[in-house]
């Protein structure tokens, strides 16, 4: 009984994020013009990613019931692979990149918002869809890690999964800066060449940190070490 209100509260985390993301995609802003488009933003890849994951989770739970009662080997090993990658999804990319968005975004944001969210941008996009993108992710990936267990890689794995994402975000920021001269973040204009690798060097064991965090806190909820 307990499994309904979980599948209909992703069913519902999922609309949502394709309500932001249409709402996002519908703005016409001069940044969504430029190269690298709306990808260039980690918020907007973010989002994406927490789309794919509650779009996974949605599908994990039809299959769940779809094959319950079912003696199917080949269903159940089906159901396992896609389990397991929605646990890798959850583990790698969903909790570490989204409190990475949410953490970093409004630390900078009350510091001085023009460095990450300059004023301007108010003019485009509401205030509820700024809260969708930079709030409500937190919470919500919050509550699946509440409701549903989650198997995390080996830490060698989860790691480098993670630090491939952060350098190779880092190594996509770079590029558009060197084919448009222009950095995707303000922030990114007041630093040194020096003080940019430090910040780059950073960000990449700050999202390692958030991904140890994940693994400590899903471990500490559902007690898997007893």
């Amino acid at each position: 009984m307990a499994l309904v209100p979980c599948q209909v509260l992703r069913a519902a985390i999922l609309l949502s994020y394709c309500s932001i993301l249409c709402n996002y995609k519908a703005i016409d802003m001069p940044a969504h013009q430029t190269y690298g488009g709306s990808w260039k933003f980690l918020t907007f890849i973010d989002l994406v990613i927490q789309a794919v994951f509650f779009g996974i989770c949605v599908l994990t739970d039809l299959s769940s019931l779809l094959t319950k009662g079912n003696d199917s080997q080949e269903q159940e090993r089906q159901l396992k692979k896609l389990i397991s990658l929605r646990d890798w999804v959850m583990a790698v990319l969903a909790f570490p990149v989204g409190v990475f968005v949410v953490t970093m975004f409004w630390s900078i944001y009350i510091y001085d918002r023009e460095l990450v969210y300059p004023k301007l941008l108010d003019n485009f996009i509401p205030a509820w869809l700024n809260h969708g993108m930079h709030t409500t992710v937190l919470p919500f990936v919050l509550i699946e890690m509440r409701t549903t267990h989650h198997q995390y890689p080996s830490r060698t794995c989860g790691l480098a999964a993670v630090c491939t994402f952060a350098v190779g975000y880092i190594l996509w920021v770079c590029w558009i800066h060197h084919v448009t001269g222009v950095w995707v973040y303000p922030l990114l204009e007041h630093l040194s060449p020096g003080v940019k690798i430090i910040f780059f060097a950073a960000v990449t064991i700050i999202i390692n940190v958030f991904y140890l965090m994940g693994e400590v806190l899903n471990n500490y909820i559902w007690d898997t070490q007893k």
